[in-house]
């Protein structure tokens, strides 16, 4: 319902004189109801990838994992990450978008399932051995490969049937979506551990966190049979009757006509190269998805509670990340509100700065043993600059600077590297972490610099594009 209010507010209420929605509110109304269905794919994403962070503890001590296990059963889920998001071109293509979030959907629900009870078929109940840990990391692979597709078509999709007056902030609603679910599932993490004995939580609790992402999994295989596909792949598949009756409910007729138009003038040539339109596109997109990785938001994301716990500040380390997760809520709501004001890049180079200063005190804390407060509020800001630039923004321009005729391709390929990227970060931070805090944190403020600069000389404004949207 949040994010169903969310929405709402997006297309209405922030753009009450925008003549765009003064013109179509009935046609919002379908808008916002298919939008909705599908970021619940988002959600899914942010439930999927956050999951481990309240039950990695736990399955560490019931599988008594060492420190490598541990690091690759915990981001086993993001080699399943890069697979789904590097065919996801493929998927989207051939299924169409709309198939692909129903194969992600049901991907998500197989391995919450599975993760749930690995022993399943193979195994009895109470099973330690090497043979149930790689049953249960295939489990968690088949849950990335979900996540890599949806990562990749949820806001390609949304991308492609939103009207280009609020294509920025649907797309944003996605990132919210994302971020919601990791606030959902820290909730729910944090209500099933609390109370909980140790013995049980070891024995049985992290099953919970794992086989409750089931109920949404299927709640959004099955609103996916609502939604229609996109008018741009229909147009692109010769099915240009329902390319038009898709239009029509979002736009209205007239222009609908106008825009089936433009579509299909940039759809006629389907099989171009990839480097049609230059390198220069394919490296930015590429390295916006480097940088929104490198930067190491998810290995604080993924082990919030244990570095939490380690840190200090009062309170049991689960709440201090319900309490983070609220707040990147709030910072992804400014990025929404302020994406078409301010514009894509002076946004990532305020998050950039906002997030160096945060990952810099977080070293100045531990360097000087500070603990308590201050060097919780360093994360939590670290965090929620994030949220309100690379966490939207990146997935906006991913979805909109790639040209119709190779977005397929360039959208995998971009999503690919922000994968690879993002088990590199994660997998290796344990190992830093314990190293030196102050050495992974000062890492991750200098690549936020570098980062800034990136933005600064390579992403242009959205008026200075050189390439066709």
């Amino acid at each position: 319902m949040i994010i169903f209010a969310q929405l709402c507010y997006c297309i209405y209420y922030e753009n009450y004189y925008n003549p765009f929605i003064m013109k179509n509110k009935k046609n919002n109304f379908y808008l916002m109801g298919v939008v909705f269905i599908a970021i619940l794919g988002g959600l899914l994403f942010g439930y999927d990838t956050a999951v481990i962070s309240g039950a990695e503890q736990a399955l560490q001590k019931h599988l008594g994992l060492d420190a490598f296990w541990h690091g690759v059963t915990a981001s086993s889920a993001l080699i399943g990450c890069v697979i789904g998001s590097a065919f996801s071109g493929y998927f989207a293509s051939g299924l169409g978008r709309r198939n692909s979030l129903r194969l992600a959907a049901l991907l998500f629900f197989l391995s919450a399932l599975g993760s749930y009870y690995p022993e399943f078929l193979f195994f009895s109940k109470g099973d330690t051995s090497f043979a149930l840990i790689l049953a249960f990391n295939f489990y968690r692979i088949i849950g990335g490969i979900g996540v890599g597709l949806a990562s990749a078509v949820c806001p390609m999709y949304i991308a492609e049937i939103a009207p280009s007056e609020i294509r920025g902030k649907l797309v944003s609603c996605n990132q919210f979506a994302i971020i919601f679910g990791m606030l959902v599932v820290y909730f729910v993490n944090y209500m099933i551990k609390d109370g909980m004995p140790d013995e049980v939580l070891v024995s049985d609790g992290w099953r919970y966190m794992f086989g409750s992402e089931a109920v949404p999994a299927a709640l959004f295989g099955i609103l996916l049979f609502l939604v229609p596909e996109t008018p741009r792949y229909l147009a692109m598949t010769h099915q240009d009757d329902k390319a038009f009756s898709v239009l029509e409910k979002v736009n209205g007729t007239d222009k609908a006509k106008t825009i089936l138009s433009e579509i299909k003038a940039v759809t006629s040539e389907k099989t171009e190269k990839l480097l049609t339109y230059g390198l220069t596109v394919i490296v930015v997109g590429i390295l916006l998805s480097v940088f929104q990785q490198a930067i190491g938001i998810n290995a604080v994301l993924y082990y919030a509670p244990r570095i939490f716990e380690k840190i200090g500040g009062g309170g049991d380390g689960m709440m201090q990340t319900v309490v983070m997760g609220v707040v990147n809520i709030l910072f992804t709501l400014i990025a929404i509100f302020t994406v078409e004001k301010m514009g894509r890049k002076p946004l990532l180079i305020v998050g950039s700065i906002g997030m160096a200063v945060g990952a810099f005190c977080v070293a100045f804390c531990d360097e000087f043993q500070v603990e308590g407060i201050l060097p919780v509020l360093s994360i939590i800001v670290y965090a929620a600059f994030f949220m309100m630039s690379w966490g939207p923004i990146c997935w906006v321009l991913i979805a909109e600077i790639f040209p119709n005729t190779i977005r397929g391709k360039a959208v995998a390929i971009a999503v690919a590297f922000q994968w690879i990227f993002n088990y590199l970060v994660s997998s290796t931070f344990p190992a830093m972490y314990e190293f030196s805090p102050v050495f992974a944190y000062g890492l991750y403020g200098v690549i936020c610099v570098l980062a800034a600069l990136f933005v600064w000389k390579m992403v242009l404004k959205q008026k200075e594009r050189l390439w066709k949207i």
